[in-house]
């Protein structure tokens, strides 16, 4: 439905090495349904994906905060997660959307940066395989789902899901905020 999303405003949040498809096919879902995307990196000009894909970047997360969006999404890519779980503007950033009950959406890798951001313990979750442990050590309850819906945390495993990925993610934004989504 075009227009479903008029006024919403996402960020999403990644660095060069993303994995191309999932920062490219919610863009374009979201985008569809009349999102106004803006794309956030502590990286500027132009982020790259691991197969190629350029990006435009908008803003760093030190310009920006939850407040000035109605959501996030967090795109995955092993190195593109593992960059921004180590960047304190980003886990910042991505951790305010909790702080105000927002809708985030993270993918593949990208729950990486809501464990350092401390939000992951007591919620449902899904990832890539490999990250199982470390969302279970960080308090998650992992499961192996193609999407998974958690008071406005919606994750799922690779971009095999993602169609399942995008829908929910519309779905929830067009939601809007979960008081239990939250830290």
């Amino acid at each position: 439905m075009s227009g479903e999303l008029e006024g919403k405003k996402v960020a999403f949040l990644a660095t060069n090495g993303y994995e191309d498809a999932e920062l490219s096919s919610p863009w374009e879902a979201l985008e569809a349904v009349g999102a106004t995307l803006t794309m956030v990196s502590p990286e500027s000009g132009s982020i790259k994906g691991k197969n190629g894909h350029q990006q435009s970047v908008d803003a760093s997360p030190s310009q920006v905060q939850a407040s000035d969006f109605d959501a996030l999404v967090l795109p995955g890519g092993v190195v593109n997660a593992d960059h921004l779980r180590t960047d304190d503007a980003s886990v910042a950033f991505a951790k305010g959307f909790f702080e105000e009950h927002k809708p985030v959406a993270a993918i593949c890798h990208a729950p990486w940066t809501l464990i350092e951001a401390g939000v992951v313990d007591g919620r449902r979750m899904t990832s890539y395989h490999s990250l199982k442990t470390d969302l279970r050590n960080a308090g998650a309850d992992w499961v192996d789902e193609e999407v998974v819906v958690d008071h406005g945390l919606v994750t799922s495993r690779t971009p095999a899901d993602l169609a399942a990925f995008n829908a929910k993610t519309v779905e929830e934004i067009g939601e809007g905020k979960d008081q239990d989504q939250t830290v």
